[in-house]
């Protein structure tokens, strides 16, 4: 099996069993006053294998499968037979990095809760995305795919607009944070990534 596939398993797994689970769910999600209050930093892991209900988790994880294997097999290259333990070092650390910028906005509200997996996926996406920049994707409910450079900057600009209004019931910081920090680590774990998307940009043509 896969890295891609265990994680994905691991994820549907844990969230199934704190569906189940009230106190799991209670111990485990992300709140960032019992993180910043009680110390509970385990949270800003353990909330990324958790999801609201079927839809959150089955969008969540069928990104995570497209996207994921491709990175794999690109860590694969770069770091050999460590390329599978880089992956998961990667996505647990986007799933952290993106929630900080949560934990510093609501570490003063008790009320304020937050999970799922977006961070890590949109981490992935996005490296995927410098990489191959031309790579179709589809956004919201347009029917038509466009280019994943285009995506990632409406996705971003999306998610900024969004996390500035509030009031969404989604974590949009988490997705645009999620996303830059992909694109980080990517341009230093492959800096030829940054030209190699310039050049792909530079010769792409709308029709």
């Amino acid at each position: 099996m896969s890295v891609t596939l265990l994680l994905i398993a691991v994820t549907v797994a844990i969230s199934l069993w704190a569906w189940n689970n009230p106190s799991l769910m209670d111990r485990w999600i992300m709140n960032p006053y019992a993180v910043a209050k009680r110390g509970e930093y385990h949270r800003l892991i353990t909330s990324g294998f958790l999801h609201a209900d079927m839809g959150h988790l089955f969008f969540n994880m069928l990104s995570f499968y497209f996207f994921g294997q491709g990175v794999e097999r690109i860590f694969g290259e770069l770091f050999g037979d460590l390329g599978g333990a880089v992956l998961v070092g990667f996505y647990l650390i986007a799933i952290v990095i993106s929630d900080i910028p949560t934990l510093m906005k609501y570490k003063n509200s008790p009320g304020y809760n937050s999970l799922g997996a977006s961070g890590g996926v949109s981490a992935i996406i996005f490296a995927t995305i410098l990489i191959f920049p031309l790579t179709p994707i589809y956004f919201f409910f347009i029917p038509v795919p466009i280019p994943g450079f285009i995506f990632a900057f409406l996705y971003l600009a999306y998610s900024y607009y969004s996390a500035r209004r509030g009031d969404t019931g989604i974590n949009h910081d988490a997705h645009m944070y999620g996303g830059l920090f992909g694109v980080l680590f990517m341009a230093i774990a492959y800096p030829p990534a940054i030209p190699g998307f310039v050049e792909q940009v530079l010769q792409w043509r709308p029709f």
